[in-house]
């Protein structure tokens, strides 16, 4: 499945960030032929902190889903919702 390891990764790091790790859910969305799309959704409580101050933390988890990405030849990105 394309956005294996994106999705692997992305979960790591926001259930170690979070609360709750048991109310984390990330979505894979394909997103045309080499895009995918992690959406992340946690506990209403854990939102700010997956979010951090001025978007840092969200930013490095942007970040590091690109490098994965990059593992499987594809352009990723998070999407954080309510």
């Amino acid at each position: 499945m394309a956005g294996e390891i994106v999705e692997k990764v992305v979960r790591f790091i926001v259930s170690e960030i979070v609360e709750s790790p048991e109310d984390v859910q990330v979505d894979l969305l394909e997103d045309g032929p080499d895009e995918v799309v992690a959406e992340v959704k946690t506990a209403k409580t854990d939102m700010g902190r997956v979010i951090g101050r001025r978007g840092r933390v969200a930013r490095a988890i942007r970040t590091l889903a690109q490098a994965a990405g990059d593992e499987e030849g594809l352009k990723a990105n998070v999407e954080f919702l309510d």
